[in-house]
């Protein structure tokens, strides 16, 4: 059974950072696509940032500049380093494993559709 933890939210400032981590088990797909979502009260959950088995990102136009997703395999973790953050990074922020994508040039609309495993978010709240 595939166990998805994530961890790393908070409150901050405008301006500042924070790293998020996911911690994952019993999954052993690497060939597959590993995520970083939002979803903001109201709002339709959207990509930030994916990563392909080969370590290749891609990122919502909102997210490039300023996070960074990175992947450690043999730890079994996924990080998403968010810097400059806005009010409007505001959002519970979803780890999401196991996704089917294909190479892609930009974040779609559908991508949570690709994607089959996820975990149960953890809270960032950005302040101005």
């Amino acid at each position: 059974q595939v166990q998805v933890v994530e961890s790393g939210g908070g409150s901050v400032q405008a301006g500042g950072s924070l790293i998020l981590s996911c911690t994952y088990s019993g999954y052993t797909y690497s060939s597959y696509d590993m995520g970083w979502f939002r979803q903001a009260p109201g709002r339709a959950r959207e990509g930030v940032a994916v990563i392909d088995a080969l370590g290749t990102a891609t990122y919502a136009d909102s997210a490039k500049g300023r996070f960074n997703i990175s992947k450690d395999s043999a730890q079994h973790t996924l990080h998403l380093q968010m810097n400059d953050l806005k009010p409007e990074d505001t959002a519970t922020y979803y780890c999401a494993l196991e996704g089917d994508v294909n190479a892609i040039a930009s974040i779609p609309s559908n991508l949570a559709t690709y994607f089959k495993t996820w975990g149960q978010g953890t809270q960032v709240t950005v302040t101005s």
